[in-house]
């Protein structure tokens, strides 16, 4: 079996002979076989990677060569159009007699013809539009492991296809090249196209959804929290009018990480003001989900079967882990039910002094476990309050969420407070039918203090880095 690939430029009256010669022998000789390669004329640049990769010199329209199946597909140069015509000359006794009139006539309608074909194929991919996705400091582990499940339509559905880019500085870029390879190389059918960029201004254009994973390496001995607020502002300065600018109006965003969650979601808004507020959310899933965790683990249950563990306050500062509405799906006890059938969590744990003094103490454990935590777990998070968000919370799900406080619970307004939500038609609504007790009112006023203040110290730094502003 021959198969040869005939290139060409769409208006090249040589390629257009070949092209009708290589036709003739396919159709009269049952072992031949011909790809054709169509390109525009100022597209031909195209050649240069084959050149490249087999070491070839020709350069002309057109280009022919061999396939060589059994050598896993190589190339074998034959030449241009003469080396063709000599080729089928000398193996199967059959030449061309095409005129120049009839070459240039053919040549006109091959270039014809493939401009329409890009221009159909432009149309179709422009029904199919893919959900944009930035991440910031995209080279930390956390963006490794929330690749896959971004890509494989867990997140937002199966019909859906998305185009990530990775976004950090030049120290990091050879780091984002490997990610974008081996992403490639995974072929998810979903996974239009992932890039990597490091250039700051061409941040964010056209995207749907923006992943903030920026931290701050926190070391008090080194140098004071002021400092480190300072660090964060700087950060979403640059950020926020970017966003402003190249992101779509209903541009989704949500703010990760390790660090100041909340301040940056916070910053985010002061510095970008034309972003919805309601876009602009923080992260608690980790927390929730390792509480989960400690909790199932001591009623020797599916972790799964947890629901509506509330995480109120600060993610990444004081926060305080609410059971009061907790409660527990297929746990094996006297009573069983439907799938639907709930017991509520602090009915089942009869040990109250493991609650007070393990559990509510363990929150430093809880603390050490989320904070070394640097890949799965933060990853997950960010994919299941995605998911929420395109589509709905099952089952009526709580989920704690860092949005800007309007004053619910008595949380002061104009800070980012985690609190209990529900995702509903592509929208958030905080859980106000949740019942807090006297204790809980005094523990959410004690973080509210302290976000006041931490809020208070990163407008001070913006009043001191830009104080005609502030005026």
């Amino acid at each position: 079996m021959a198969k040869f690939v005939v290139a060409g430029k769409a208006n090249c009256p040589y390629y257009a002979k070949a092209e009708l010669l290589a036709d003739y022998l396919q159709t009269n000789l049952p072992n031949f076989r011909v790809h054709k390669i169509t390109q525009h004329p100022d597209k031909w640049e195209w050649l240069h990677d084959i050149r490249e990769t087999n070491g070839w010199e020709h350069s002309q329209s057109p280009i022919i060569w061999r396939e060589l199946l059994d050598r896993g597909g190589k190339g074998q140069l034959l030449g241009g159009l003469n080396d063709f015509l000599e080729y089928a000359q000398q193996y199967y006794g059959i030449t061309s007699m095409m005129l120049s009139e009839e070459m240039l006539d053919i040549a006109e309608e091959n270039l014809q013809a493939h401009l329409e074909i890009v221009k159909e194929d432009e149309e179709i991919k422009s029904l199919i539009k893919p959900v944009q996705i930035w991440i910031t400091s995209a080279s930390v582990p956390i963006c490794y492991h929330l690749i896959p499940l971004l890509a494989s339509g867990e997140v937002f559905g199966m019909t859906t296809e998305i185009s990530i880019h990775l976004l950090d500085t030049d120290q990091f870029k050879e780091i984002l090249h490997s990610i974008v390879m081996e992403a490639e190389d995974m072929a998810f059918p979903l996974l239009r196209s992932i890039s990597e960029h490091t250039k700051i201004d061409q941040a964010f254009i056209d995207a749907d959804i923006i992943i903030v994973l920026d931290d701050v390496l926190l070391n008090l001995e080194v140098q004071s929290l002021e400092n480190y607020i300072r660090e964060v502002s700087e950060i979403c300065q640059v950020y926020a009018p970017l966003i402003e600018k190249n992101a779509k109006s209903e541009v989704k965003v949500i703010s990760s990480g390790k660090t100041f969650a909340n301040l940056k979601a916070m910053m985010l808004r002061t510095y970008g003001p034309s972003i919805r507020p309601e876009n602009i959310i923080a992260i608690a899933t980790s927390w929730e989900s390792a509480a989960k965790a400690m909790l199932a683990r001591k009623l020797n249950m599916n972790t799964a079967g947890v629901k509506d563990v509330i995480v109120w306050g600060n993610i990444t500062g004081s926060n305080y882990i609410d059971l009061s509405h907790a409660k527990l799906y297929g746990y094996d006890c006297a009573i069983w039910g439907p799938a639907n059938f709930q017991r509520p969590l602090l009915n089942m744990i009869y040990d109250r002094e493991w609650i007070h003094s393990e559990f509510l103490s363990a929150q430093s454990t809880l603390s050490s476990r989320v904070s070394r935590c640097t890949g799965m777990l933060p990853a997950h998070a960010v994919a299941t309050v995605l998911r929420y968000w395109y589509h709905g919370s099952p089952s009526e799900e709580i989920i704690s969420v860092g949005i800007l406080s309007e004053g619910q619970f008595c949380v002061p307004e104009g800070i980012v407070f985690s609190m209990p939500v529900m995702f509903r038609n592509g929208n958030w609504e905080v859980v106000t039918e949740v019942e807090i007790n006297e204790i809980t009112q005094k523990v959410l006023g004690r973080l509210s203090h302290e976000l006041v203040q931490e809020k208070l110290v990163a407008l001070k730094e913006i009043s001191e880095m830009h104080p005609y502003e502030a005026e």
